[in-house]
C-alpha cells in the first residue's frame, strides 16, 4: 500500500527557478553570450585551414611531439571524419570538448590545490564528488536546461560540472602522493609555498596529473555526445536525429566517428604521459 503522503520537491523548486528566470535572465543571457563566443572563437579557429591541411598539421604535431603511430593514428582519425562528411559536426564537437576541458581544468585545478593543502576542505568535497560521480550524466542536463534553454551554452555547463570531478580528485591525489622529503627540503632552501607548488609539487605529480586530464576529456566528450538531445548539434545532435528518424546509416557513421576522436584524445593525453619524466 502506497504512503498517504508523498514529497515533491518540484513544488518547492519551481517558484525558485520562476524567481531566477523572472529576475536574473540578464545574467543568463551574459553567460550564454559568453559561452558562445569562445565556442565560436574555437570552432572558427578549427575550421579556418581546410580539412586536408589541418589534419596533416595535427599528424605531424603529433608525430613530432609523440611517437609515429600516434601521428598515424591522427590521420587515420581525423580523415575518417572527412570521410565519413561529418568533418563540420566533428569540429563542433571537438570544439565542445576543448572549451569544456579547458573550464573544467580552470576550476579544478586550484579546488584540488586548496583540498590537498587542507584536510577540512578535503572532507567536505569529498561526500559533493562522490554525488556528482554517482548521478547519471544525462541529470546534469536537466537543471543546465531549465535555466538556459537548448543549444550549446547548457550543454557546455552540464559538460563542465561533469568533468570537474576527476580533475579534482586526481589533482588532490597527486599533490598528496608527494613524498614529505621534498617538502621539507623545500622549506630547508627557503622556498615559498608557490615555489613549492610550481618547482616541486608539480613536476612529481604531473603523472597522476596527465591520468585526471585524460579522464577529464573522456567524460567531457561522452558527455558532449549526450548533450545531442539537448539542441547542442556537433556529432551527439546527428547520433540522435539518426535515432529520432531511425536514419541508421547516419547514426552509424557518427558513432564511429565519435569513437574515432574518443580513440584518438585518449592517446594523445595518454602520449604526454609517457612522456613525463619518471620517477627513479
Amino acid at each position: 500500500m502506497e504512503p498517504s503522503f508523498t514529497i515533491s520537491p518540484g513544488s518547492y523548486v519551481a517558484p525558485a527557478i520562476s524567481w531566477l528566470n523572472a529576475n536574473a535572465h540578464t545574467i543568463f543571457r551574459v553567460i550564454t553570450s559568453a559561452v558562445e563566443a569562445m565556442l565560436s572563437a574555437v570552432q572558427d579557429t578549427l575550421t579556418a585551414l581546410p580539412p586536408i591541411a589541418l589534419i596533416a598539421i595535427v599528424a605531424v604535431l603529433a608525430t613530432v611531439f609523440a611517437k609515429w603511430r600516434i601521428g598515424a593514428l591522427t590521420l587515420v582519425s581525423l580523415g575518417f571524419c572527412l570521410a565519413m562528411g561529418l568533418w563540420q559536426k566533428s569540429m563542433e564537437s571537438l570544439s565542445l570538448v576543448i572549451v569544456s576541458v579547458v573550464i573544467s581544468v580552470m576550476i579544478a585545478f586550484p579546488l584540488g590545490v586548496w583540498a590537498a593543502r587542507s584536510y577540512g576542505v578535503r572532507a567536505a568535497l569529498r561526500p559533493v564528488l562522490d554525488i556528482m560521480q554517482t548521478v547519471p550524466p544525462w541529470v546534469y542536463l536537466i537543471p543546465a536546461v531549465i535555466f538556459f534553454s537548448l543549444g550549446r551554452t547548457p550543454a557546455l555547463i552540464a559538460t563542465v560540472i561533469y568533468g570537474v570531478p576527476p580533475m579534482l580528485r586526481f589533482t588532490t591525489l597527486a599533490l598528496i602522493q608527494v613524498p614529505t622529503p621534498f617538502l621539507e627540503l623545500g622549506k630547508a632552501v627557503g622556498a615559498t609555498k608557490m615555489t613549492t607548488l610550481w618547482k616541486i609539487e608539480l613536476p612529481l605529480a604531473k603523472p597522476t596529473l596527465l591520468v585526471g586530464l585524460n579522464q577529464c576529456i573522456l567524460l567531457s566528450l561522452s558527455m558532449v555526445v549526450l548533450a545531442g538531445l539537448v539542441g547542442a548539434g556537433g556529432l551527439g545532435g546527428e547520433v540522435t536525429r539518426g535515432l529520432t528518424r531511425m536514419q541508421l546509416g547516419l547514426g552509424l557513421r557518427s558513432g564511429l566517428c565519435i569513437v574515432a576522436i574518443a580513440l584518438l584524445l585518449d592517446r594523445l593525453s595518454q602520449a604526454a604521459l609517457t612522456r613525463s619524466p619518471k620517477r627513479s
